[in-house]
C-alpha cells in the first residue's frame, strides 16, 4: 500500500508564528534512500533553508535513523530558534549514538550555558576538546562560559587560541570582541566584529555585537543601522532585539522600544532582564504603576525623589 503523506511532529516557532504541523508530500520523495534523505537535509541547512531543513531531518528521524550527526545538526536547528530543551534532547541521542562525537558534546554545551547550567556546559565542552585538542570552535565556546563567570583573561586566552587554531573562526573574533569590551577596550573590540563580518558577512552575532559596541561609543544611528542588520539576518536572535529596544528607548522611540523588549522575552531571553528594559520604558511614557510593577518583577531598581519623581539607578 503506498502512503501518500506522513504528519511529522510540530516544531514550535517562536515571533509570534503559529506553531504548524510539517506535512511531507511523500510522492516528490517516495523513491530517496534514507542516505539520500539525509543528504538532502543537509544542503537544506548549509544553504540556511531552515523550514526544508527540519522537513527532511524530521523525515529521516520518523525512518529511525541512528546518524549521530543527524540529530546534532537538527539540535543546532532547536536551537536557533529557541526550543532548548529539544535541542538538548537531539544533542544527547547524538552522543548515545556516538560517544566520541566532539561536535554533539560541544553543541550540547552551547545549548546548556543559553540553559543556565555553566557548570554542566563546560564538562561538555571540556570532553569535547579532549575528544578533539585541535576544536577550535569548542575552545571558543568555553571562552564564553569563563567570560560568563568572570574569568575574562583565561577567556581572553581561550578564544585567542581558537583564532590560532582557525584564522578563518568569524565568532571566535566575535566572542573575543566581547571579552575586550568587557575590559574597556572598545576600539579593539569594533575592530575584531568589523574582522568577523568580514570573514562572516552573514554572522548575526557579529552585526549585533558591533551595534552594541557603536551604541557605547556613541554612534547611535550606525548601532541602529547594524542592530537592524543582525535582526535581518536571524530573526530569530533574542539579543538583537533587546538591543535594538535599548537603542530606541535612547531615542525616545518607546513603542518600537517595547515592542522589542517583548520580542526578547518571547524568545526566551533573560526574562528579567527584558521585564527590567520594559519597565523602563513604561515608566519613560508616564505608566508608573505598571512600571514599577514590570521593575520589580526584572532587574532594575528605581528610587523616587519627591521633587524630581522616579530616577533609574
Amino acid at each position: 500500500m503506498t502512503v501518500s503523506q506522513i504528519k511529522t511532529f510540530a516544531v514550535p516557532l517562536p515571533l509570534g508564528q503559529i506553531n504548524e504541523e510539517i506535512i511531507l508530500n511523500l510522492n516528490e520523495i517516495s523513491m530517496l534512500s534514507t542516505n539520500e534523505i539525509i543528504n538532502q537535509a543537509y544542503k537544506y541547512h548549509e544553504q540556511g533553508n531552515i523550514k526544508e531543513a527540519i522537513k527532511y531531518y524530521q523525515l529521516s528521524i520518523n525512518k529511525n535513523t541512528n546518524n549521530p550527526r543527524v540529530f546534532s545538526n537538527y539540535g543546532v536547528i532547536l536551537k536557533d530558534i529557541g526550543n532548548l530543551k529539544e535541542a538538548e534532547l537531539a544533542e544527547r541521542k547524538a552522543i548515545k549514538l556516538k560517544p566520541d562525537f566532539a561536535d554533539a558534546y560541544s553543541n550540547l554545551g552551547t545549548i546548556l550555558i543559553d540553559l543556565g547550567k555553566l557548570e554542566e556546559a563546560e564538562l561538555f565542552i571540556r570532553k569535547a576538546i579532549e575528544i578533539n585538542p585541535n576544536y577550535a570552535i569548542a575552545y571558543s565556546n568555553l571562552g564564553n562560559i569563563l567570560r560568563d563567570v568572570g574569568k575574562l583573561e583565561e577567556a581572553e586566552f581561550l578564544q585567542r587560541k581558537a583564532i590560532k587554531l582557525k584564522p578563518d573562526l568569524a565568532i571566535a573574533y566575535s566572542n573575543l570582541g566581547n571579552v575586550l569590551r568587557d575590559f574597556g577596550k572598545l576600539e579593539e573590540a569594533k575592530l575584531l566584529y568589523l574582522k568577523a563580518i568580514e570573514i562572516n558577512p552573514k554572522s548575526p552575532l557579529a552585526f549585533c555585537n558591533l551595534g552594541t559596541i557603536l551604541r557605547d561609543l556613541g554612534q547611535v544611528k550606525e548601532a541602529e543601522s547594524f542592530t537592524r542588520k543582525a535582526i535581518e539576518i536571524s530573526p530569530f536572535l533574542a539579543e538583537a532585539y533587546f538591543n535594538l529596544g535599548s537603542i530606541l528607548k535612547g531615542n525616545c522611540e518607546f513603542n518600537e522600544a517595547l515592542f522589542n523588549f517583548n520580542k526578547a522575552k518571547e524568545l526566551k531571553m533573560n526574562p528579567k532582564k527584558c521585564l527590567a528594559g520594559i519597565g523602563k520604558v513604561l515608566l519613560e511614557q508616564g505608566n508608573y504603576i505598571e512600571g514599577m510593577s514590570k521593575l520589580r518583577e526584572g532587574e532594575g531598581s528605581i528610587i523616587f525623589d519627591l521633587n524630581n519623581g522616579f530616577s533609574l539607578l
